[in-house]
């Protein structure tokens, strides 16, 4: 009925608590009793429940008592009140002090489990809405995988496969190859497709606070920390987590994920509670990590643990087949997004497409088709459409087509030649391109354009 609930019953009689616990142990995953306020906090100390049954009226100290400690401490626990001294005040009381509603002795094993089940409805609904303003939960269609080059069908095969299995899938390829895509399309097709898809962009991340944004940390637990938070491993519960660009975390933190990994449980900074969490991992990478923990980088255990499937996406220079139907793509989607109404992609113009290499991958065509669909003024993309993006600052000039070029010199060319265009603005530069900033500021090093 409750699925994998846990439910903590504080009443000092004997009878009501064996009562409540029949009347709850077929629908909660787990049922613990106290028969005193201080036994349930101290059961609450060592492990997380989903909802308290609290007696008001207790030797020792009260239920309202309790009530107040477990919501501050424990602000994410829903606590149903019930007594045999029903009177409106101390309902009315109760209410105001957080207790999500109130049940007066004697009840029926159906009216607990009814109120049981509206309280873990608004427990849930909680959740949901913490994520939403996180912005933590992305939906996501069934067109994840766009192209038709052997490459391409290949990792779909691989997704399909992986997909309705719980399985850890560790997600290679350079910056902008679509690695979060790959990620939400194995999400889509699992059972947690219902549940979250909480992303974790270890790249972004500030390494002080990265513990507190993976596992959450309690009110005080250290300056700055004015409530209690929810960590991200928390929000994904029944979900999939997907740890973007992985190989950016410490060493300190890939051992508390590695534990997390093998024990599916966290717990909160600043607490010594600890909190059972079912999720699925997903990890990215544009490093390679096999390398990193021959350099002692990166954890060779976290790294078996992490690539029980690896998937490896080619760059879009390597699978140039693909251009067309991504561009197509992409056409179709700006044209719904900007309300326009470009029938087409010309030949010469896919040409162009084709023929460039790409540096920014999939993200950087399809920024080259939104542009190319907010500025045209005609019903198709021509090539002047894209070259006015700098897509020709990579192609050598007619006289030069006799000479061979590298990929490497083109590719130096066009980055120089897009961050004279903004007078070395690297924000801008890196938008142009479709990269990040980190990849860019990575690609002017190499080539010492800085």
């Amino acid at each position: 009925m409750f699925g994998q609930v846990r439910i903590l019953v504080i009443d000092d009689e004997e009878s009501m608590r064996d009562s409540c616990r029949q009347a709850l142990a077929r629908g909660a995953s787990r049922v613990e009793v106290a028969g005193d306020g201080r036994t349930g906090l101290g059961i609450l100390e060592k492990e997380a429940f989903d909802l308290v049954i609290l007696d008001l009226k207790m030797p020792g100290l009260s239920g309202m008592d309790v009530l107040n400690i477990i919501k501050e401490k424990y602000p994410e626990i829903v606590v149903v009140v019930i007594t045999g001294y029903a009177t409106v005040e101390s309902a009315v009381e109760a209410m105001k002090c957080g207790a999500y509603d109130f049940l007066p002795k004697p009840f029926t094993p159906d009216g607990l489990r009814q109120i049981v089940g509206r309280a873990l409805e608004r427990k849930e609904l909680t959740l949901e809405n913490i994520l939403l303003r996180s912005e933590l939960k992305a939906s996501f269609g069934s067109e994840a995988i766009v192209g038709q080059s052997e490459p391409m069908k290949e990792i779909e095969q691989v997704v399909r496969k992986v997909s309705p299995t719980d399985t850890t899938v560790l997600i290679s390829g350079e910056s902008g190859t679509g690695k979060e895509l790959i990620a939400r399309a194995i999400h889509y097709h699992s059972d947690r497709r219902d549940k979250p898809f909480v992303v974790v962009d270890c790249g972004s991340l500030v390494e002080s606070l990265f513990e507190s944004e993976l596992f959450g940390h309690v009110k005080g637990s250290f300056t700055g920390a004015e409530a209690t938070k929810y960590g991200r491993l928390e929000l994904a519960n029944g979900g999939t987590v997907f740890f973007d660009e992985i190989g950016n975390i410490s060493l300190s933190v890939q051992t508390k994920l590695l534990r997390v990994l093998q024990e599916r449980e966290i717990t909160k900074v600043g607490s010594s509670q600890v909190i059972k969490v079912d999720v699925r991992v997903i990890a990215a990478t544009n490093r390679d990590l096999q390398k990193a923990t021959q350099e002692e980088t990166f954890r060779e255990d976290l790294f078996y643990r992490l690539s029980v499937v690896p998937i490896t996406l080619p760059p879009l220079r390597e699978r140039q087949d693909d251009i067309p139907p991504l561009a197509n793509y992409f056409l179709k989607k700006y044209n719904q997004k900007r309300k326009k109404n470009i029938r087409a992609i010309s030949r010469q113009a896919m040409k162009t497409l084709v023929d460039y290499n790409w540096p920014g991958n999939v993200r950087e065509l399809e920024n080259a088709i939104e542009r190319a669909v907010v500025l045209t003024e005609n019903d198709t993309i021509e090539p002047s459409d894209l070259l006015y993006y700098g897509l020709n600052a990579a192609m050598p000039a007619q006289s030069d087509a006799d000479t061979p070029r590298s990929l490497v010199d083109v590719e130096k060319e066009h980055i120089a030649r897009i961050l004279k265009m903004f007078n070395g603005h690297k924000g801008k530069t890196a938008e142009w391109l479709g990269i990040d900033r980190k990849t860019l500021r990575t690609k002017l090093k190499r080539y010492a354009l800085e």
